[in-house]
């Protein structure tokens, strides 16, 4: 869906819809932006009686479509006059809540727009174009809520067909946002094409998670990103076969992958920006990781029939790693990036690590694998030990790495922990900007006993029933050495159960917004060099 900015002035002709955000208020529902300027036949105030009936009160994503067959009857204003019809036959008028006005702020009224598009563009349903007046947020510049309306339009729109035989049904071709002074044109323009592009990433993450694990093996994802960086300038891309992995010592990926016919793969990817921004005489470099089980049944602790349906997700930290780095290096991020990926299948065999092994991860730590099924951390245990050796600023991982963050945080929060308070608390506030929530863990010291082991460094599972998503991290811990480093736990939001929103049933692509957010901040690239650290 092509996504562009115009104003009041410069509308398309006959577009299938108008959209026009509508804000809650004390005497009912009103216009969040002014109509001067658009002919659309709407009464100068909207009657709340009249609303009421429809049961709408312009609560964030709440829509209301005034459609226009003969021309439609018109809606009645207050004192019961009508108001004028839609503008032309084939084009409807969707208003579209974004929700309280002292809400409509800062990340709030950020988050507020995208969800308040993607609900306009599933009104709109298909067609050549839309048009959706933009209520910029106040104190942002408009390029920001142009950027948001932008993401959740084009997320809304997503839809993953690569295995029907079915026409796919029609969409919306193009999204236009409408601004009021033609001299915010140029940076809602830019917004525009800046959230278009960092959707596009998303849903190239989103493809990689709802794809079938039998067709998307851990060599078939390698190639993907390889064939996708190769022409990509700034970019460069190693494919680490198993005769590689195990000449570099990467025993927990090795490990997990033995009861597999599939056989495992690292991918490392480097981005040298073109413009740098030098900060004391360097350029910040960050290191992401993610975790890449391509399948997970579990091992030989095996998991239930119904808890492997949808275990292609769990490949979700490093497609979102990957699809982040496809949108930093696309939208100029001035920093030095790292990605790296370790990807196998965890399966049951009879060569399969069985629970008692131990194995030794590139740095030379040994884990006790008390349950197969707990092998997300083991093959991170290499890719955080590959990061660290890497010496960089901060590493950032991602990954669905426990069922007991679900527990404690739902499905649409990641957990988020760390060595660092300054680094977690900047993944917060940038995961918050992308809308994208997080919530901090604690990390406390004496829980590193949850994982003491009596035959080696440590165990792979921490006291049944405890801490789970703690304990896990503490091992995550042990492999990053000194470095600042912070823990994404997206086992919940990396996949929705419904389409709702801005998201599709599946693979959202969570963690891909926020790690943007934070590769193409300066300020973050900023706070990434510290004296104390040096």
């Amino acid at each position: 869906m092509r996504i562009t900015a115009t104003s009041a002035d410069a509308p398309p002709s006959h577009p299938v819809a108008w959209g026009v955000p509508v804000a809650t208020g004390d005497d009912g529902p009103r216009y969040a932006v002014p109509l001067d300027g658009f002919d659309l036949g709407l009464p100068a105030r909207l009657d709340p009686a009249w609303c009421k009936r429809r049961d709408f009160g312009g609560k964030v994503g709440q829509t209301l479509t005034l459609r226009s067959a003969a021309p439609a009857p018109a809606a009645p204003t207050e004192g019961g006059a009508s108001a004028p019809a839609a503008p032309a036959s084939t084009t409807e008028i969707v208003l579209v809540g974004v929700g309280d006005p002292g809400s409509f702020e800062g990340d709030r009224g950020l988050e507020s727009l995208r969800r308040a598009s993607a609900s306009f563009v599933r009104a709109a349903g298909s067609g050549e174009s839309a048009v959706l007046l933009l209520a910029p947020v106040p104190d942002l510049p408009v390029g920001s809520s142009a950027e948001a309306a932008a993401v959740g339009a084009a997320l809304a729109a997503y839809r993953y067909d690569g295995f029907r035989t079915a026409d796919s049904p029609e969409r919306l071709e193009a999204l236009v946002l409408a601004v009021g002074s033609p001299s915010d044109v140029d940076g809602a323009d830019g917004g525009a094409t800046r959230g278009a592009r960092i959707a596009e990433s998303v849903n190239l993450a989103r493809d990689l998670v709802n794809e079938p694990p039998s067709s998307l093996t851990p060599q078939k994802f390698a190639e993907t990103f390889a064939a996708r960086f190769a022409d990509v300038s700034g970019l460069s891309v190693e494919v680490w076969d198993e005769g590689r992995i195990a000449d570099e010592h990467l025993g927990g990926l090795l490990g997990v992958s033995r009861g597999s016919t599939q056989p495992p793969r690292l991918v490392r990817v480097e981005y040298e920006p073109k413009d740098p921004l030098v900060v004391d005489g360097r350029v910040p470099h960050l290191v992401l990781v993610g975790k890449g089980i391509t399948f997970d049944s579990g091992g030989l602790s095996l998991k239930s029939a119904g808890g492997m349906e949808t275990m292609k997700t769990d490949m979700g930290g490093a497609a979102a790693v990957l699809g982040a780095v496809d949108a930093a290096a696309a939208l100029g991020a001035r920093i030095r990036i790292t990605a790296i990926t370790p990807l196998t299948e965890n399966m049951p065999s009879g060569s399969a690590t069985k629970p008692g092994d131990v194995l030794t991860a590139r740095n030379g730590k040994t884990i006790e694998v008390l349950n197969t099924d707990a092998e997300g951390r083991l093959i991170l245990a290499d890719g955080l030990s590959l990061a660290a050796e890497a010496e960089p600023d901060a590493i950032i991982d991602v990954a669905t790495l426990t069922g007991a963050a679900v527990v404690a945080l739902g499905k649409e929060i990641a957990g988020l922990l760390g060595n660092d308070d300054v680094l977690v608390e900047a993944v917060r506030a940038g995961a918050g900007r992308a809308g994208e929530p997080v919530w901090p863990l604690p990390l406390p010291d004496d829980y590193r006993a949850h994982i003491e082991s009596e035959i080696a460094d440590m165990r792979n599972v921490g006291r049944p029933g405890q801490a789970g998503s703690i304990s896990a991290a503490l091992l995550l811990a042990e492999f990053v050495g000194e470095v600042p480093w912070a823990h994404l736990d997206i086992a919940g939001p990396a996949r929705s159960d419904e389409s709702t929103r801005y998201l599709a049933k599946g693979g959202t692509g969570y963690g891909v917004r926020t790690l943007v957010a934070l590769a193409t901040s300066e300020e973050f690239a900023r706070s990434l060099v510290r004296s104390d650290l040096s």
